[in-house]
Order: structure tokens, then C-alpha cells, then sequence
């Protein structure tokens, strides 16, 4: 181990009186991430063991092998379980939407089906899991459409996404059931997000918040953009948590292959926005009751391959030996503050 680690403030401490401190795991990372993450993290998300082509792969077979081993990994380890996801236009097999003959299932077979999944699921994890993406990434991008194209949408209807939280809520009544999206501090999405999620409170739907996926990167969004996204979504009463946080060091367009390793600034551009995120975060802590990083360490980021394949990226707190970076030493500065 690195001999700094033995100083260094755990994330979890010092954020102790604000909110949970998470990362995204798989069933390697908590094996070579295990000293990380047992340290500085008290929350965990499956990163896609929950996902429903890994979990019920088909209508008749489940697979909880790797799922369960998260989920004993947190209760070794005293943490907190959030689920991820049930409901969601990716990584979600074929069959599901199909019939026996490969023709396009009906609505009720197709509803039936997510209620059994739902039911074997999250019934499985009842009071383990704490909260649950129950639908994820369902608005539309771009254009005046709220939702996005989808065979949920095609099928079902928009009422797919109500039937996914009353689901949820019949498997575990205690569980914090989460609509959860990206781009959700763009002025467009956010308020897209806002109207969907408005529209399920009036329903009565038993939804108890938000996830801001939050996959930022050094220049974008504005801190007054993400001050507004969080503002509204909190107008709504709801819980909001940051659920996939990652600082890309590339803009979203930029599709460099060439570098090896940061270029000089980009570390400590990103180290003062994770500072002033954070410290915007604090201000809303009766707000925002956790936040989720999309990984622990540099060694490991689904970002090395998206949207650039194979482009090394840096986007987190610590780098690929586990070591403190720039910005972990802002970010734990905000102790006691």
C-alpha cells in the first residue's frame, strides 16, 4: 500500500454529515479496488450486474452469481446498496420484447414480464438495497418529444415507466425508488427530466427521487446550470442523489487518441471543479442525500471507451495506483466546512 494512504482523510468521513459517498463496482474492481473502496467509500452500485440482460438473461433464467457477490462485498464491508437498473432501452435482451415466434410481444405480456423480473429482483435484494434506479434514460435527447424512442415505449406506452415504480414499490414498500438520466443539467433535458417526473408525482407514483447521472467533464456544464438543475428538481420535493459522477478530462466532442498521460492543467482544472462541485453540493445537503462515482480509480472507467475507444481517460479522485490526485486533496479540504 501506499505509505500516504495511512494519512489521508477517507471520503466517507469527511463527507460524513453531508451525504453517502459511492462508487461503481464490478465483480473484478472489488476484488483489485478492495483496500479503495472498503477506505473511502460507504455505498456501492453494481455497475452492470443488475442490468437486465446480466440478471435475466432469459425468461426463464436468472443469474444472481455476480449480483450477489456485490451485494455480500457491501455487507462485509458495513455499506450501503444502491440498485441499478430495472427498467432501461439498453443492455435488456431481445426475448423480453419478443413472443415465441419472434413477432413483437403484446403490452400485457410485455408488462407481466417486467412485473415478474421486478418482483424476482428486487424481492431478492428486499432490505439490502436501499434504493433502486427503477427507470433509467427514458427522455428524449433532443426536439419537442419528452420521451425517448424505445421498445418500452413502442409496446407499452408511456405508462411503462408508472407501472416499473408501482412494481418496485409492491417488491420492497422501504426500498427509495429513483428516476435516473444523464444530461440532466442541460437547460433542454433538465427540463424535460422536471415535466416527466412531475407528471408521476401527479399520478401518484411512488417516486421518491432523482438521479443526476452527472458524466461531466472539465468544461461542461456550468456550475450555474448544475445550481439550476438542482433547484428544480428539488422544487419537487424530492430526494436527489448524484448517481454516475465522473470529470472526463476531454470535451464530449474531442476525439484525441494521442495522449499517454494528462496534459499539463487538465488534472488541476479538473481538481478545481470537483472542489467547487462539491462544495456546491454541501450547500444542498438536505437536498442531496448521496453521491455516486461512476468507478473508484483511474485504473478502471467505462470512459477508457466511451466515446473514444480505447482512449486512456483520467476522471476520478484517485489515479491508476490508487493514489490521491490533485483532486481528491481540493475535495477533502472541504472537511468540517
Amino acid at each position: 500500500m501506499n505509505q500516504s494512504k495511512t494519512a489521508e482523510a477517507a471520503l466517507k468521513d469527511v463527507f460524513a454529515d453531508d451525504f453517502k459517498i459511492g462508487a461503481a463496482v464490478s465483480s473484478g474492481t472489488i476484488q483489485t479496488q478492495e483496500e479503495l473502496l472498503k477506505r473511502h467509500f460507504n455505498s456501492v452500485t453494481a455497475e452492470n450486474e443488475m442490468k437486465f440482460e446480466n440478471i435475466h438473461p432469459a425468461e426463464d433464467v436468472y443469474a444472481f452469481d455476480e449480483s450477489d457477490a456485490i451485494v455480500d462485498f457491501a455487507r462485509r464491508h458495513g455499506m450501503a446498496v444502491r440498485g441499478h437498473t430495472l427498467v432501461w432501452h439498453n443492455q435488456t435482451g431481445d426475448w423480453l420484447f419478443q413472443d415465441g415466434d419472434g413477432r413483437p410481444a403484446g403490452k400485457e405480456v410485455l408488462l407481466e414480464r417486467l412485473r415478474s423480473h421486478i418482483e424476482t429482483v428486487v424481492g431478492r435484494y428486499k432490505g439490502e438495497i436501499y434504493a433502486w434506479d427503477v427507470v433509467n434514460e427514458a427522455v428524449a435527447d433532443e426536439g419537442g418529444e419528452l420521451l425517448r424512442p424505445s421498445k418500452w415505449l413502442d409496446i407499452a406506452g408511456p405508462g411503462f415507466i408508472s407501472k416499473a415504480f408501482e412494481f418496485a414499490h409492491e417488491a420492497d414498500p422501504n426500498a427509495r425508488l429513483f428516476y435516473n438520466d444523464y444530461n440532466e443539467s442541460h437547460p433542454h433535458k433538465r427540463d424535460k427530466i422536471y415535466a416527466l417526473v412531475k407528471s408521476l408525482l401527479e399520478q401518484g407514483v411512488p417516486i421518491h427521487g432523482i438521479g443526476l447521472q452527472a458524466h461531466w467533464n472539465i468544461f461542461d456544464p456550468s456550475l450555474d446550470d448544475i445550481r439550476a438543475a438542482i433547484e428544480k428538481y428539488a422544487s419537487l420535493g424530492l430526494e436527489l442523489q448524484l448517481t454516475e459522477l465522473d470529470v472526463s478530462v476531454f470535451r464530449f466532442d474531442d476525439r484525441r487518441t494521442d495522449l499517454a498521460e494528462p496534459e499539463p492543467g487538465m488534472l488541476e482544472r479538473q481538481a478545481e471543479v470537483y472542489e467547487a462541485v462539491f462544495r456546491l453540493l454541501k450547500e444542498y445537503r438536505g437536498t442531496v442525500s448521496a453521491v455516486t462515482f461512476w468507478g473508484a480509480a483511474d485504473d478502471y472507467t467505462w470512459l477508457d471507451d466511451f466515446p473514444v475507444r480505447g482512449r486512456k481517460n483520467w476522471p476520478f479522485l484517485f489515479d491508476e495506483r490508487h493514489r490521491p490526485k490533485p483532486a481528491y486533496d481540493r475535495v477533502a479540504r472541504l472537511a468540517g466546512k
